[in-house]
């Protein structure tokens, strides 16, 4: 593929009769050039400080401009007129545009533009001269995302992994969890309790203090009643029978069945 393209040289010549954008003093004009506005065609005129609103530069700029582009008028020649000021800053005077198809037709040109002020309204003319160039053509290479003709684009490598792989994320969660993974600072989901009947011990987290652990396994073992209890309340309840039976004159077979007795009405 490739592009054809033509030297163009713009002499700006003079202007005349400009709008005074200064006060009080003389105006020191120059001229800024572009195509369609891009800073980077840009190029200048020196300043002129002598005269006036009739300013005289006879300065010649170059530029390169596609063929196509200028014939299908997407180019244009873009003249802006600037009053120099050392303190105040530059101000605008007016704007000249002229599209670049015109150039072409003809090797060299003489034109006579009309100034636009920002208002719309026209105040002074510009004078330059254009001279066009022979083409020449400057490949251009093809986009590296597009397919040559006849053949399909390859479809871009994905950076997640194909179905079924164990690799990637989210990774497998832990047999612990049987629920979805706890937020993070969150306190985990309840525990599945194991075989032995006991629940498991709390895992540490983020945001909370786990508890001490109790025993050996983690937990605390639930407490069993003293195996001698019952035995030691029998013998204190016949012990008691004997000593009234003793001391106030009852009658030891007395004594020991009503022992006997409260120990056979004694719910264990």
């Amino acid at each position: 593929m490739e592009k054809e393209y033509r030297p163009l040289d713009i002499t700006l010549i003079s202007a005349k009769d400009l709008k005074d954008v200064n006060l009080f003093s003389k105006m020191d004009v120059y001229a800024v050039v572009t195509i369609n506005g891009d800073p980077q065609t840009k190029q200048q005129t020196p300043v002129d400080r002598n005269c006036g609103r009739n300013p005289n530069w006879q300065y010649t700029m170059i530029f390169t401009v596609e063929e196509a582009a200028a014939n299908q008028n997407r180019l244009n020649l873009v003249i802006r007129l600037v009053s120099y000021r050392r303190r105040l800053g530059d101000e605008h005077i007016g704007q000249v545009v002229v599209p670049v198809k015109e150039f072409l037709d003809c090797k060299e040109k003489d034109f006579v533009c009309e100034v636009r002020l920002r208002n719309g309204k026209l105040k002074g003319t510009l004078n330059l001269c254009s001279k066009i160039g022979q083409k020449f053509s400057v490949p251009v290479a093809a986009p590296p995302h597009v397919a040559e003709e006849g053949k399909s684009a390859e479809k871009p490598v994905m950076g997640y992994p194909a179905a079924g792989s164990s690799a990637g994320w989210p990774p497998p969660r832990p047999a612990a969890y049987p629920y979805n993974y706890p937020p993070q600072g969150a306190h985990p989901p309840p525990q599945p309790q194991e075989s032995s009947g006991y629940p498991a011990p709390h895992a540490q987290g983020y945001g909370y203090t786990c508890h001490p652990p109790y025993g050996e396994h983690g937990y605390m073992p639930a407490q069993q009643p003293a195996a001698g209890l019952g035995l030691r309340l029998v013998g204190g309840l016949f012990a008691r029978e004997v000593i009234d039976g003793v001391l106030f004159g009852g009658s030891d077979d007395a004594g020991v069945t009503g022992g006997l007795d409260g120990v056979v009405g004694f719910d264990f």
